[in-house]
């Protein structure tokens, strides 16, 4: 059997090198396309052109992980199926079960591996892309940045801090900022509950506003609403936004775990967290709907068969996992329910039609 085991992996690893090769190669050529206007514009460099694609793979790595197993899973099983290989191990004895098992622990793996990818990896190269993109090609100045789970944001003639920037919604919450004077001491701080941009102006709500005179004596007033006019609009602040997708899992957690306990909604943080689990299980979750589709005629099928069904299940998954996300983002689905629909619901499938295979 371990010889046997040996040959199903080589196998399969050769499809899975193919295709992780195919996929990134197709993602980059589109991506270069696209992209390619903008770095010209902006006279980008070979250098950074070239840097920017080397950084882009880690993040389309983490997409194309999951289809490419299951493609993978497709493409092996069709072909040890078309050449009546899977008839020769099934007539010495072995049942599918058994046969599919090299496959099962290779997509458990590479879903351990996915998560800690993009727990470790994944996230430092998404900056890298936007720095490169946003900084060395576009010579954006960086005057924001996130630290201990706070945004903040050197301005015209302030320096601003808040909690949480909610990029959807225009809405800043949390919010302090630092008026200081030529030599640096402070010249006057406001502190709001919130602000919201609307109608081209900053309204800020539940502020206090705290001006120093001339001996340093404090002047409080209490507002509770007020549109102060600040030279910053949202779109000065989305660049230094750090979004769930350039956070890993655990630092994720710890910045959920702070703005929650502060009071603040953090529903779609909640999503995001889980969805960081649910979404590398589904590697392995594709293996067990993949080998009975592969399956289906033993002398039928090939590589294009393989690949219609594989996009066609693939595409399925992302319909039903980001249709419950946004569910789930808005509050109209549970929390866990929304990041872990697609995987119960193909799962089902799974176990339905890896029970039905014949043995």
């Amino acid at each position: 059997m371990r010889l046997l085991d040996k040959y199903i992996l080589k196998e399969f690893l050769r499809f899975f090198v193919i295709t992780i090769v195919s996929f990134i190669a197709l993602f980059l050529i589109v991506d270069f396309f696209e992209k390619i206007r903008m770095f010209l514009s902006n006279n980008a460099s070979i250098v950074q052109m070239a840097s920017y694609f080397v950084y882009s793979i880690p993040m389309i790595l983490s997409y194309i992980l999951p289809p490419a197993v299951l493609l993978t899973t497709l493409m092996t099983f069709g072909s040890f199926a078309k050449f009546n290989e899977i008839t020769a191990m099934k007539a010495n004895g072995i049942n599918i079960y058994r046969i599919s098992l090299p496959a099962i622990i290779f997509a458990a793996t590479m879903a351990v591996f996915l998560f800690y990818f993009n727990e470790l990896i994944t996230p430092a190269a998404v900056q890298k892309t936007e720095h490169i993109v946003h900084v060395e090609v576009q010579k954006q100045k960086t005057l924001g940045f996130f630290k201990q789970n706070e945004l903040w944001y050197h301005g015209e003639n302030a320096i601003y801090n808040f909690k949480m920037f909610d990029v959807n919604k225009n809405i800043l919450r949390g919010v302090t900022i630092n008026y200081l004077n030529p030599d640096f001491t402070l010249m006057m701080r406001i502190d709001a509950q919130s602000a919201e941009w609307k109608s081209d102006k900053w309204f800020f709500y539940n502020l206090l506003t705290t001006r120093f005179d001339n001996n340093n004596v404090p002047v409080l007033e209490w507002s509770k609403e007020k549109v102060i006019n600040i030279p910053e609009k949202p779109s000065d602040f989305k660049v230094m936004q750090k979004d769930a997708e350039k956070m890993g899992y655990f630092e994720l957690r710890k910045y959920v775990k702070k703005i929650q306990s502060e009071g603040y909604d953090v529903t779609k943080y909640l999503v995001e967290l889980q969805g960081k689990i649910a979404f590398p299980l589904i590697t392995l979750i594709l293996v067990f709907i993949a080998v009975p589709f592969s399956l289906r005629s033993e002398r039928s099928g090939g590589v294009m068969q393989s690949a219609g069904i594989g996009i066609f299940i693939g595409f399925s998954y992302w319909i039903v996992h980001a249709f419950s996300m946004s569910l789930g983002r808005s509050g109209m689905l549970p929390v866990f329910l929304s990041a872990w629909a697609a995987n119960i619901l193909f799962s089902a499938a799974a176990a339905v039609l890896f029970y039905r295979v014949r043995t």
